[in-house]
């Protein structure tokens, strides 16, 4: 990202009120993002909550497109990773870490409730990217939330990775997949 230049912050200092509003509206049309964040800032009835459920719906929405697939192992795989970067795209916006893994464990969770019985299938990507998944999420817990949240999120993940874990593609896997959410006392 451009770091803005002196010369251009003066020539926008030098603009009048209006022309700064057309600037700004027509930056927001070009870019979704860009508009969702000033939403969020300018807007006082868009809360952290909404920007979550509308995420999580447009995650719940990228999983039911990929069912229609015909290859349905690689249209999950493609679902999980745009689930994952929707996830992002709402930390960006929000600039909260601790939505990004709420909405990662959703995405977790709603793989396992839903899609499950794909783990057994002979493809394994769906069950590699879930998995991999599942082992960034302790990280993310550890490093970017506050010590008393922790315990709150270890339950759910350790039943995640349990299951993951009872699949005999866990034996397969190229990478280290935690059994449980340690946490350092």
């Amino acid at each position: 990202m451009p770091v803005p230049a002196p010369e251009f912050k003066k020539a926008l200092k030098r603009l009048g009120e209006a022309e700064k509003e057309a600037l700004l509206l027509r930056a927001v049309r070009r870019d979704a993002e860009l508009y969702e964040t000033f939403r969020f800032e300018l807007l006082a009835d868009v809360s952290l909550a909404q920007i979550q459920e509308e995420t999580a719906d447009r995650i719940h929405e990228l999983f039911n497109l990929a069912v229609s697939g015909r290859l349905l192992n690689r249209s999950l795989v493609k679902a999980l990773r745009a689930s994952v970067q929707e996830a992002a795209r709402a930390r960006r916006i929000t600039k909260s870490k601790q939505l990004e893994i709420d909405l990662l464990a959703y995405t977790l969770r709603l793989c396992l409730d839903h899609y499950s019985g794909q783990f057994d299938s002979v493809y394994d990507g769906f069950y590699k990217a879930v998995a991999r998944l599942a082992a960034r999420l302790p990280g993310l817990i550890l490093k970017h939330l506050h010590e008393d949240l922790w315990v709150e999120y270890k339950p759910a993940l350790d039943e995640t990775l349990n299951d993951l874990h009872r699949r005999k593609k866990s034996a397969n896997l190229t990478f280290e997949l935690p059994r449980e959410l340690t946490i350092p006392y």
